[in-house]
């Protein structure tokens, strides 16, 4: 019988997590066989210690392909790499510390995608934790739609709401139309690739938490950092090609969505303290953004206006504030 799905894992020194993870897609009910394959990206822990014991306890379920040094760009050629050695109608996607809470995830969502041919892939909610408790539970979805489209995954700010353990999607449709070679320039691989299949058709929605999405200071989740200049360059340079990639049709929504990054420039690490860098940034932002008369002053004078200039401002203000105080 031919396999339905083919359930993708990608691991990175994920010892603590990955056999959880498989218990909880060894547990999937199902009327159709499905397999998993399992992409580790040259752990330096037990991780393929653990997966080559479950690969001999499951050999006709589990497949491994270990990689002999990391393939590097957050996981993501890993991720490709269990893509095109799937053999399953579907492919669902999975990271190494996250787990399922449902065992009908795969076979609603198989239901789904059978059900309506239009969709490119379809995805369900699913419940974020940190693992050192630093914050409370949420839900990563709170849009409940039946499908969404590219108008509802592109905004003024970044909108990441399709868990990556919460995706199932045509394995030939994406063997036909493959990440765009830009992509591979981007540390997210889930944003675009989610924008490009919704290019060719609606993403369906599953409005129940059948899975986890855990964040571990080891995880890809915690490399994008906010304050690194390095992440904030290259989300504008992926939404910058996104924009062109879509035919500039977003081009006004995207234009502020990449004026965020440039603000949050201002702030970096790397350019915080330094006047020139900062000041290019700002008058980037300020032509991207067009913000407000009142915003637009407090750039200006915060982050344009050199520093000497506002100390002299600052300088004969004063005097001539002391000045009209003592004539009055």
């Amino acid at each position: 019988m031919m396999i339905k799905v083919s359930v993708c894992v990608v691991t990175y020194n994920h010892e603590k997590f990955v056999a959880q993870t498989l218990d909880s897609i060894l547990m999937q009910k199902t009327t159709f066989p499905f397999e998993i394959v399992v992409g580790d990206d040259c752990s330096k822990d037990n991780t393929t210690t653990i997966l080559k014991e479950y690969q001999q306890r499951y050999p006709d379920k589990i497949r491994l392909i270990l990689h002999s040094k990391n393939l590097g760009l957050n996981g993501k050629y890993n991720a490709l790499s269990t893509f095109a050695a799937a053999k399953g109608e579907y492919i669902a996607q999975f990271d190494g510390d996250d787990y399922l809470t449902s065992p009908d995830k795969l076979q609603k969502q198989v239901e789904m995608l059978d059900a309506h041919p239009e969709y490119s892939a379809c995805y369900h909610n699913a419940r974020v934790i940190y693992d050192d408790n630093a914050a409370p539970p949420y839900l990563v979805n709170t849009l409940a739609k039946p499908a969404v489209t590219v108008d509802d995954l592109i905004g003024e700010d970044e909108l990441c709401f399709i868990a990556t353990s919460s995706l199932m999607f045509r394995r030939e449709d994406f063997a036909r139309n493959p990440d765009p070679e830009w992509t591979n320039l981007s540390t997210s691989g889930d944003i675009p690739r989610n924008i490009m299949f919704a290019t060719r058709g609606p993403i369906g929605y599953i409005d129940e938490v059948m899975s986890v999405y855990r964040k571990n200071r080891g995880g890809a989740s915690f490399v994008d950092n906010h304050q690194s200049a390095d992440f904030l360059f290259n989300r504008i340079q992926m939404y910058s090609n996104i924009n062109k990639e879509l035919g500039y049709k977003y081009d006004q929504t995207l234009r502020k969505n990449i004026a965020t990054y440039y603000y949050k420039l201002l702030f970096s690490r790397e350019y915080g303290s330094s006047y020139w860098p900062r000041a290019k940034y700002a008058m980037k932002y300020i032509s991207l953004a067009q913000p407000g008369p009142e915003q637009k002053r407090e750039i200006i004078r915060d982050f344009i206006v050199p520093p000497v200039l506002m100390k002299v401002y600052s300088f004969f203000a004063l005097g001539w504030y002391n000045f009209r105080t003592k004539q009055l």
